[in-house]
């Protein structure tokens, strides 16, 4: 379980989370949705520990993660940022083998090839994975990289922006596998996604930030609501039901 409590993070006198509590449950997908600005990317990164909050505290499974040590912190989360770019050329096959440092150090057993390996068929790329990073789609290289974060195998993944250059089929795809990973093998995701057909249809909570803000959380019947979407987006967003989910119709 993730629990977070009265967290704040400020940047050049300016608030991008204000007093922030949530706590998620374990086993779960946890979809993070709002407008540009929000604080969602923030957030996830303070609980991932890429940034330093300012106050408050957060702990994973009733530890606090200031006092966790990070060998043992990247055994527990794995994250994968907007930003992803390496500069390194490397192929499909070794920039998923980097998912195993936490446990290698750089030296792969037997063990370790084989969750690359899992990994990589998750993904559908065995028939790439020779390839180099530079050879690559935009969408191929984004499911490199998830890939590499799957062959970690943490107990928490999170993801910020996860389908960015991908196209339809990939992106449905990536949200099954996510799926998937939760139902099939008890991981928690938490995702920060602009796509909130994908949030409704994928998660078993979303949470709506505004201004650095929680405007709403709860299971999606609460959160696809057209006065909250409203609220959040400050546009009106009609919601049709279709095979039981919540369809967000906003480009008329």
């Amino acid at each position: 379980m993730v629990d977070i409590k009265g967290v704040f993070k400020t940047y050049n006198q300016k608030s991008v989370i204000d007093g922030v509590s949530l706590t998620i449950e374990k086993g779960t997908i946890t979809s993070f949705i709002g407008p540009n600005g929000a604080g969602k990317s923030t957030l996830i990164s303070m609980i991932s520990r890429l940034i330093t909050k300012d106050e408050g505290v957060i702990t994973i499974d009733g530890e606090d993660i200031t006092k966790a040590k990070n060998n043992e912190l990247a055994k527990k989360i794995s994250i994968l940022k907007q930003s992803n770019a390496i500069n390194l050329r490397l192929t499909i096959r070794e920039l998923v083998s980097f998912g195993r440092f936490p446990y290698s150090q750089g030296k792969l057993k037997k063990d370790d090839w084989e969750k690359v390996d899992e990994a990589i068929d998750y993904m559908e790329l065995r028939e790439i994975q020779d390839k180099y990073l530079d050879e690559l789609s935009g969408g191929q290289r984004q499911r490199a990289h998830i890939a590499m974060v799957i062959a970690q195998d943490t107990e928490y993944i999170l993801l910020d922006e996860p389908l960015n250059n991908l196209d339809m089929r990939h992106s449905v795809q990536i949200m099954k596998t996510l799926r998937r990973l939760v139902d099939e093998l008890d991981k928690t995701i938490l995702i920060v996604i602009h796509d909130i057909n994908f949030a409704s249809c994928y998660s078993d909570q979303i949470v709506a930030l505004k201004n650095g803000k929680i405007v709403k959380q709860g299971p999606t019947c609460d959160v696809i609501d057209e006065c909250v979407l409203k609220d959040i987006y400050d546009m009106d967003i009609d919601i049709k039901k279709i095979n039981d989910n919540r369809i967000c119709v906003f480009y008329a």
